[in-house]
């Protein structure tokens, strides 16, 4: 099978839940090694951009007519999200390390049932 084919294959079997997941990690995994690697502040950014990036796309997600989650449970998305915004700043600025962005991102992981 070739790769191309495996991705249309992935696509179409992975559940929003699934691909959650899979954003979460393979999005935390590259941070956290840029993390170890050294990296600071603005040399963060394009992994920082991408965490912020799912993060605004969940949160869009949440605030979007039709979204079946409890309104409980997307307020508090959409507040995680605001503050991994807000805190992203303080990691580029280098008033921060990177790990408590880590911590929200593993906390969902573990939410929605990555072990």
């Amino acid at each position: 099978m070739s790769l191309a084919a495996y991705r249309r294959v992935q696509q179409i079997a992975d559940t929003p839940r699934r691909t959650e997941q899979r954003l979460l990690a393979e999005i935390s995994g590259a941070l956290q090694q840029a993390w170890a690697d050294g990296r600071r502040g603005a040399a963060l950014m394009p992994e920082l951009h991408r965490n912020r990036e799912l993060w605004s796309t969940l949160s869009a997600d949440c605030g979007a007519a039709g979204n079946a989650l409890p309104d409980g449970l997307r307020a508090s998305i959409i507040s995680l999200a605001l503050w991994v915004d807000r805190f992203t700043s303080d990691v580029v600025a280098g008033r921060e390390p990177v790990e408590p962005l880590l911590d929200v991102n593993r906390a969902v992981m573990e939410g929605l049932g990555v072990s």
